[in-house]
């Protein structure tokens, strides 16, 4: 079972809003020639509109069987490929021209070694000349500080947010104590997982209005290619 299977049921009325990034993703994917995929598909909020405005079919994989079954209700006569799987152990039959990972879902993964072993597979996973493109937080000390231990209502879902400094990790925990954990990283730390993956920075967006990244900026919207 996995951990973000109790989130299933409520995750697109919880968090399935991130102004922008269905647009951004689509734009990608209109550009990819050859397979695209999506990891960590969850249930299928960006995959099934990427498939429907392009047109293209879409491989996306998840670790949570709940979070897939609801995005097969949800796609059903797409040409949306789903299947259960570990970002971290990510092997394909084929090259892909697009690989990408919406939803800050890298922050997921614990910690430096966990992402460099994604990236690293992201990066054998691509023909040359194909993408990597990938959306996460950029961590605000004042911010955590502020909201530490405090509780919030997100459409009618009360949760408590915890921050752990030392550890670069937040935690996202609903009133019943089903909980989420997200491990955080710098820019100086995703630069550096980009580069000994082998993959070479194409753009830094600070959103998806594709504006410029400063010191200001909210949002990573990295997007990276493997040397043809």
């Amino acid at each position: 079972m996995s951990a973000y299977d109790a989130w299933a049921a409520v995750y697109d009325a919880w968090g399935g809003q991130n102004p922008g990034d269905v647009a951004h993703y689509v734009e990608l994917a209109r550009a990819a020639d050859g397979p695209i995929v999506e990891l960590a598909v969850g249930t299928g909020r960006v995959a099934i509109e990427v498939v429907r405005e392009t047109g293209k079919p879409v491989l996306g994989i998840d670790s949570s069987p709940a979070m897939l079954e609801v995005a097969r209700e949800k796609s059903a006569g797409l040409p949306l490929e789903l299947r259960l799987g570990d970002m971290r152990e990510l092997e394909l039959d084929e090259p892909a021209a697009l690989i990408y990972v919406p939803g800050r879902s890298l922050l997921h993964l614990h910690g430096w070694s966990e992402k460099r072993r994604v990236f690293e597979r992201v990066a054998r996973s691509l023909r040359p000349g194909g993408r990597f493109a990938f959306n996460a937080f950029v961590f605000s000390h004042a911010i955590a500080a502020q909201l530490d231990g405090t509780t919030q209502e997100q459409n009618g879902i009360a949760q408590t947010l915890r921050y752990s400094p030392a550890d670069n990790r937040t935690e996202i925990v609903r009133d019943d104590g089903a909980t989420l954990r997200l491990w955080w990283a710098t820019k100086a730390e995703w630069d550096g997982l980009l580069d000994v993956a082998g993959l070479e920075i194409e753009a830094l967006y600070g959103g998806f209005e594709r504006e410029p990244f400063t010191d200001e900026s909210l949002e990573y919207v990295y997007v990276a290619r493997k040397p043809a």
